[in-house]
């Protein structure tokens, strides 16, 4: 087993454990915030089906987003659409056979990643260029921005610069995933890639990436506009009228 294997693997496992703790972590931490007011954000649908179409508007196309700058969501929604087919396409490395659908949505997921660093660099320029954003944008803001980007970038120059060894990556990640750790191929960008993703997964808990799955808690969001058909009280104050 080389240096290059044993780090990796337990620089990946910690990163995972973070990943998975952090999230959990923060989405009690979500559930458990009570919302005393009535504040869904109008027009607003009056029923939990509306609220749940809203909420899927609000994931699949930013909605609200399209609504208020048609530049940030084209920017976004790209970067958001091809990181998904970016991580679908990854699904190969995991998975053995793979899965039907993943490698029919093989050819459009080669193609994603420079979707998603067309929309990442579109939102970097943003942030520099229009006044109102830059000014209240923190370098953790940029950095984001920078680390997404890099991660695009040298994911992109493996397989259209220098080629990666992709069957014994793969053989790399089925026995992390095993624990039958397999050699891990040298090379300066794989390593690179691997070590961005990482940092990424160390960072996301703690970061203002949290916007994923946050959304799902916003009050603005997931309440229907019902205040005149039900009285609206949140966790707390129930138990406390309960014990009145």
């Amino acid at each position: 087993m080389t240096a290059a294997t044993f780090i990796y693997a337990l620089l990946l496992y910690a990163a995972a454990a973070v990943l998975a703790g952090g999230l959990a972590h923060r989405i009690y931490v979500y559930a458990r915030t009570p919302a005393p007011l009535k504040i869904p954000t109008t027009p607003a649908p009056t029923t939990k089906g509306g609220v749940a179409l809203r909420l899927l508007r609000e994931v699949v196309l930013f909605e609200s987003l399209f609504k208020s700058s048609l530049w940030t969501w084209a920017c976004g929604w790209l970067f958001h659409a091809g990181l998904a087919l970016v991580l679908v396409r990854h699904l190969r490395y995991f998975t053995e056979p793979v899965w039907g659908w993943v490698a029919w949505l093989q050819p459009f997921g080669a193609y994603a990643g420079f979707a998603m660093a067309a929309g990442l660099a579109g939102l970097g320029v943003r942030r520099m260029a229009v006044a109102r954003v830059r000014y209240i944008s923190t370098p953790s803001d940029h950095l984001m921005l920078a680390l997404l980007l890099a991660i695009a970038v040298s994911g992109l120059a493996m397989k259209y610069v220098t080629h990666t060894d992709v069957v014994a990556v793969k053989a790399f990640c089925l026995g992390l995933l095993y624990l039958d750790w397999q050699p891990l191929p040298s090379g300066v960008l794989l390593y690179a890639h691997l070590a961005l993703v990482a940092l990424l997964m160390l960072v996301f808990p703690f970061s203002k990436l949290l916007h994923a799955p946050g959304v799902f808690f916003s009050p603005t969001r997931n309440q229907a506009d019902d205040p005149r058909e039900a009285r609206h009280l949140s966790a707390w104050a129930a138990r406390l009228e309960a014990h009145e």
